[in-house]
């Protein structure tokens, strides 16, 4: 596999990105502005009523964060006229035809132009209402490769997923493709068509019944658990993103295409600048929930791998593979991007960063008084943590019950506000579950070759680095990650 020069590649382009608010895809195009400003074109399609609301997006999402201060040193006073030559913003939404693009120039100009499709967009919640997860996730995965089908000068498209549609599967985890219907406990009759009619009949029921538009969001958010289990998946994200994939292997022909799963995606680790975060992720709200004191236990095996890699890794694989790619014969390769085969870190190493790093600098509480922390209570099974809460919680629960019968109601707010809660902490263990003891790895066999295609043959190779084995994990998290994280919080 002979790379060449990805700036030569990324010279004259024009690239269509989708979900471009999301936190990947602004770090995808600050980093081949920067690198390469002779880009042609950037097409970012957002969710936006009309161009107005598009324009207040750009400024208040994308290019109004740190993210792009590199950029606007480097161009100061020319930065908003390079913007405006090097990105058109496309008012949209993949989970229709055409993306939901109501301009029909606009439309027509894309077919014309772009030659790279960068599908980002995206729903990433657990706990989504399933009609939503299935609208982005698997029928945006369709739109979406529809619309490349129609770009007359199209070289690649990148489909971007997650690693983890291997579900609660333990071992190695292969760069395998899912066939249509395939499903991870075997249970047949998996059918995307039908998982579309489940959804509208069950809106359509919900509707007639004169749900509230609170009670509709919860019946989906179950529907979503219970259709995404029926096949042995644990949640409707994982669920949704797989059948995203199976469309796109079924569906692509003959046009280059390039699966991208990464793992769970943090910081950035050298680009633009080390740390840029944004949003409080599913590692990160356990760090800053042991920093505030709020978090008194742990629910996990501590010695379970946790698979993570910084954003801008993956962005750089991203790019390369897309050069990779390119007008290449029909093929759909799919990376896993991650660390747990190369250089593994376990739960035990968040904990010691976390002890460590907040012992020296300690939260500051509203109070103004720093937050103590120590080590938390560890509960290595499911038995131990439901002993834990009978014990500490659902005893309570049932002495207020009584206490309730017995003084007429007079504890019905505190009883109701403690069940709510209750239920709460247990749905989120049951959805989180999976991986706070999760047991497999991700073999990333192609994404080693292409590391080492980019280390031979592409003249930019330390511009595009993606290799996890140069991280010092101690390094990253209590000089970099962390306190990122901090920043991004108490901004």
């Amino acid at each position: 596999m002979e790379l060449g020069s990805a700036l030569q590649f990324l010279d004259s382009k024009s690239i269509l990105v989708t979900g471009a608010t999301g936190f990947l895809a602004k770090i995808f195009v600050e980093k081949i502005l920067r690198v390469q400003p002779n880009v042609k074109k950037f097409y970012l399609l957002l969710r936006a009523a009309d161009h107005k609301s598009a324009i207040h997006r750009l400024h208040n999402e994308i290019i109004g964060k740190d993210l792009f201060k590199v950029l606007k040193e480097k161009y100061g006073k020319n930065f908003s006229s390079f913007i405006s030559e090097k990105i058109t913003l496309i008012p949209g939404d993949i989970s229709h035809e055409d993306l939901g693009v109501e301009d029909s120039n606009l439309v027509q100009e894309m077919c014309r132009e772009v030659d790279v499709v960068v599908n980002l967009a995206a729903t990433t919640n657990f706990d989504e209402r399933y009609d939503v997860a299935l609208g982005l996730n698997t029928l945006g995965a369709k739109f979406v490769l529809n619309f490349a089908k129609k770009c007359v000068k199209l070289k690649v498209l990148v489909h971007v997923s997650t690693a983890y549609v291997s579900g609660e599967r333990s071992g190695l985890i292969l760069e395998n493709s899912y066939n249509m219907g395939e499903t991870l406990n075997g249970v047949s009759g998996l059918d995307i068509n039908i998982e579309k009619k489940v959804v509208e009949e069950k809106l359509d029921e919900l509707r007639s019944q004169g749900a509230s538009e609170k009670e509709i969001t919860q019946a989906m958010k179950d529907l979503g658990i219970e259709r995404a289990r029926m096949y042995g998946w644990p949640n409707a994200y994982v669920f949704t993103k797989a059948m995203g994939e199976m469309l796109v292997g079924y569906m692509k022909g003959n046009m280059p295409t390039v699966i991208i799963r990464p793992t769970i995606i943090t910081s950035t680790y050298k680009e633009p600048f080390p740390g840029w975060a944004e949003g409080v992720r599913t590692i990160d709200s356990l760090a800053v929930g042991y920093a505030k004191g709020k978090l008194t236990f742990f629910l996990g095996d501590l010695e379970s791998i946790v698979d993570v890699i910084p954003a801008d890794m993956v962005v750089n694989a991203m790019i390369v593979a897309m050069v990779a790619h390119a007008s290449c014969q029909p093929s759909e390769t799919i990376y896993q991007v991650g660390s747990s085969v190369r250089n593994p870190m376990r739960y035990y190493n968040l904990q010691d960063y976390g002890f460590r790093y907040f012992s020296k600098k300690p939260w500051i509480n509203k109070d103004g008084k720093p937050v103590i922390v120590g080590k938390v209570k560890v509960m290595n099974s499911m038995d131990s943590f439901h002993r834990y809460m009978a014990i500490r919680y659902l005893l309570l629960l049932k002495g207020l019950e009584l206490a309730n019968t017995a003084f007429c109601q007079f504890f019905q707010g505190v009883h109701s506000d403690l069940n709510r809660k209750i239920n709460f902490v247990m749905r989120l263990v049951d959805i989180y579950r999976p991986y706070l003891f999760f047991k497999a790895i991700f073999d990333d066999i192609n994404t080693e070759k292409l590391r080492m295609a980019a280390r031979s043959s592409m003249a930019e190779k330390d511009m595009f680095y993606f290799d996890p084995k140069c991280l010092d994990w101690d390094d990253y998290f209590m000089n970099i990650h962390i306190p990122g994280v901090v920043k991004y919080i108490c901004k």
